[in-house]
């Protein structure tokens, strides 16, 4: 009998011991590391696998197969997951981190992503009450983080109608948000098979393998457990210190002015930084390349272009905007027409693999034997459902009184829903759910619909635009629910979830935010008023409400947008080139593709300089060390965000109190200072990563 090696997976494998790539006892080698091990006196059919790990396999970052991948919960083992603890527990965090995210993004246009925070939360209340498994932890983040990614759908579009003048009822706004959630879920239900676990290793999808090792480290401790929690520790420090409404010691997003206002910047977080690490050098570069082609090139020609002319959508002349007001006015239109143009390619492309994954999944509707032969890790919600359920969401826009869709409207927008639900899912696979540009999807929509509205001559109806805005924000909504989805899906895949229970945990943290949601805007209107001077200016609601306006009163800068489309197209079928992760790019501030690309240049180098022997075991540190980065800066941001929710809403001018300023630094003083903090969180990152190949051997010898 072989000594039993601590930190290794127990599999039983078939065939001989002496069979290929099976060592003497069974034990399976990859990278000279052993991970999967079996006893020469274990059955083949033995039924109960041990579990013993200290993180998860290799091949969660190796482009291996979905079919050869073991996840962390062997399919075979049964553990708690679908517990009535963690459904409840998840309901709370979504309510709450929903409600965060509806203040922050109505304040500054973003929202920060639940998923990790939601899972460190679950783990530490779990270790409080010495309860819980890793699964249902999983839980707990599949329900929590719907609450966020709701929010965001929401507060990208509903709030046009407090521009507009007018005051939604309570129960539209929820209708709404429910029926935009459910259709994101049962639509990411069906590619499943083709994007998590097909494309697994070509989709990364960050935050879901983020989120799956904070977990691990979690539940297994060991020495490269504490690089997920040093992270998260040195992120949530950064955060606090910089964020620029905890003490803002040092500006967290220094801009330098080049000529011709041209302009270099970059949001130095520790989230940023980390997403860049985990998605790779090749995506981050074509997203930089897109986000330098709009701040260097795209930026100043415009204002050559425009001179001293005021050009629509602009209101004051061209040569007197700064170049943030360049980019907000149009350079944010040619993204919205990139984004649509290799949406479209993406999903022409997918059109194949996604038909296959329907057809697959007919199986589990017949109820024939090969569904009753899949194993737990790969069984969804039953196709029955998944087809009933988007019948009847439809039809209930359509029928719902105080919601002006007649039914070709509530068609259009069901495709409309299932288009940008693909689109969401595999963009997020690419660059993560921070970077998933869903304002972009939800314009691509809005001048869709608009035009079709002119076309047929509804654009004189008294409530065309509140029936355009409705479209868009379910198809705003699905996007981001769809986005979420993905990422606990691909979380789910690694540790080796129950995918249907976490879709029936998805749609409960639809459910239980979307009747809150409402209740949140309204107070916030009432509290501040959105859209307002003084108030919460909800910067992505207002270009909704822009594009509408422009498109029905036939007055939108369509030559912009067809750039965009110009664009994408050149580098889709000139370069080769994936053109929605360089749309991305395009349509996103530069500052925030800054540190992504720093990012993924990190992990080149590492990658390339570290021996070949230890190349696996480096990048594995680097990316354990950049989840804990993504996950304690996400928690801070947070918590940060929902302390100036509950304050402000008593005392609106409370969170500018809080800020200590930095403004003793002077602009340059402090555009060196943050850099040079930023730096040497870049090295921690390298430093983390070095330290790979020893803490593997600590946690091996253990």
């Amino acid at each position: 009998m072989p000594q039993k090696i601590r930190g290794a997976r127990f599999h039983p494998q078939p065939g001989p011991l002496d069979s290929p790539g099976v060592g003497r006892y069974g034990c399976r080698r990859f990278r000279g590391l052993l991970y999967l091990c079996r006893s020469e006196t274990v059955s083949e059919t033995a039924p109960s696998p041990t579990r013993r790990s200290t993180g998860l396999p290799l091949e969660a970052y190796e482009a291996v197969p979905g079919e050869a991948y073991r996840p962390y919960i062997d399919p075979a083992e049964s553990i708690g997951e679908f517990s009535w603890k963690a459904v409840l527990l998840g309901i709370v965090i979504g309510i709450v981190f929903g409600a965060a995210n509806a203040y922050l993004g109505l304040r500054v246009g973003i929202t920060v992503s639940a998923s990790i925070p939601a899972a460190v939360m679950a783990i530490v209340l779990f270790r409080a009450f010495r309860t819980g498994t890793v699964l249902e932890t999983n839980i707990v983040q599949t329900v929590g983080s719907a609450g966020e990614s709701l929010a965001a759908g929401v507060i990208f579009t509903i709030p046009a109608i407090f521009i507009w003048g007018l005051e939604p009822d309570l129960i539209e706004i929820s209708v709404l948000a429910i029926i935009g959630g459910l259709l994101g879920v049962l639509f990411m239900i069906p590619l499943r098979r083709f994007l998590i676990k097909g494309e697994h290793g070509a989709l990364p999808y960050p935050e879901g393998l983020a989120t799956a090792e904070v977990q691990v480290a979690g539940e297994a401790g060991g020495q490269r457990g504490r690089l997920v929690f040093g992270g998260l520790g040195v992120g949530a420090a950064y955060q606090l210190m910089a964020n620029g409404r905890g003490l803002s010691l040092w500006p967290d997003e220094p801009s330098v002015r080049l000529p011709a206002k041209a302009e270099i910047a970059g949001s130095f977080t520790p989230e940023l930084l980390g997403v860049g690490f985990i998605i790779g050098p090749r995506i981050a570069a074509i997203m930089f390349g897109g986000g330098a082609l709009a701040w260097l090139i795209l930026i100043p020609l415009i204002n050559v272009w425009g001179g001293g002319r005021v050009v629509f959508p602009g209101t004051i002349p061209v040569s007197d905007m700064e170049p943030g007001e360049i980019w907000h006015r149009y350079v944010r239109y040619v993204g919205a027409g990139g984004v649509a143009f290799g949406g479209l390619v993406t999903l022409l492309k997918g059109l194949p693999t996604i038909w296959q994954s329907f057809r697959l999944g007919l199986t589990h509707l017949t109820g024939g034997a090969a569904a009753a032969e899949t194993p737990r890790t790969d069984r969804d919600i039953g196709y029955g459902w998944i087809v009933g359920g988007s019948a009847a969401a439809a039809l209930a826009i359509w029928l719902w009184p105080g919601i002006p869709v007649n039914l070709l409207t509530a068609a259009l927008l069901v495709l409309f829903t299932f288009f940008f639900v693909t689109v969401s899912s595999r963009i997020v696979g690419l660059v993560g759910s921070t970077s998933n540009p869903i304002s972009g999807m939800t314009i691509a929509t809005l001048l869709l619909i608009s035009l079709i509205f002119v076309g047929l001559g509804w654009d004189e109806r008294p409530d065309a635009r509140l029936a355009a805005l409705s479209v868009g924000a379910v198809v705003a909504i699905a996007a981001a629910i769809a986005g979420d989805t993905s990422q606990d899906l691909k979380a789910g895949f690694l540790l080796g979830a129950t995918p249907w229970k976490q879709q029936v945990g998805e749609i409960i943290g639809v459910l239980t935010s979307a009747l809150v949601m409402g209740s949140v805007l309204l107070l916030l209107h009432r509290s501040y008023g959105i859209g307002t001077e003084g108030g919460l200016p909800a910067p992505q609601a207002t270009l909704m409400s822009l594009v509408i306006d422009g498109v029905l009163a036939r007055d939108l800068p369509w030559a912009f947008v067809f750039v965009g489309m110009g664009l994408a197209a050149v580098v889709e079928f000139g370069l080769r080139l994936p053109s929605l992760a360089f749309a991305v790019g395009l349509y996103l501030p530069v500052a925030l593709t800054t540190p992504i690309i720093i990012g993924g240049v990190l992990r080149a180098f590492v990658e390339r300089t570290a021996p070949q022997a230890e190349r696996a075991e480096q990048r594995e540190a680097g990316i354990l060390f950049s989840s804990g980065l993504v996950a304690g800066a996400a928690l801070l941001g947070v918590v940060i965000a929902g302390a100036i929710y509950v304050a402000g809403v008593f005392d609106p001018t409370l969170p500018d109190r809080w800020v200590l300023g930095h403004q003793w630094m002077g602009v340059a003083g402090g555009t060196l200072i943050g850099s040079a903090v930023f730096a040497a969180l870049v090295y921690l990152l390298h430093r983390a990563a070095r330290k790979g190949a020893a803490l593997a051997a600590e946690d091996h010898a253990a």
